[in-house]
């Protein structure tokens, strides 16, 4: 059954603006995994802001916002190994999302030079 469904879009600029003037907004942003998969990437402002907005689509498909229980780097947007994106939870957000017991979460990430969008979709 579907408890949720969010989506988000982002505009790459933006990101890499706070990103590049703000030293501590990357670190509080995203995990030291995201950091390492975005970095090295040729276009890593559209990498960072599917990333973003991923974290936005999740907590707006749970019907939360964000607060203070839940870092954002806590919430970490990898791949498999056929380069599926997944989330995994850390530190308190593991406590926090783990909790509401969802069999499944689907998310897809798409970007072009200019935005980026995620899709989340929430199964119970």
């Amino acid at each position: 059954m579907i408890a949720g469904i969010g989506t988000d879009i982002v505009e790459v600029q933006r990101v890499l603006e706070k990103i590049d003037k703000n030293r501590g907004f990357r670190e509080a942003t995203f995990s030291p995994e995201e950091i390492a998969y975005c970095e090295p990437k040729p276009n890593r402002g559209q990498h960072y802001a599917a990333r973003f907005a991923a974290k936005e689509a999740l907590l707006k498909a749970a019907g939360e916002g964000w607060t203070s229980a839940v870092a954002p780097a806590d919430i970490s947007v990898q791949h498999d190994a056929a380069g599926q994106p997944f989330f995994v939870f850390l530190g308190a957000a593991e406590v926090y999302f783990l909790a509401k017991k969802w069999s499944h979460i689907h998310l897809s990430l798409s970007h072009v030079r200019e935005l980026a969008v995620a899709m989340v979709v929430l199964e119970k």
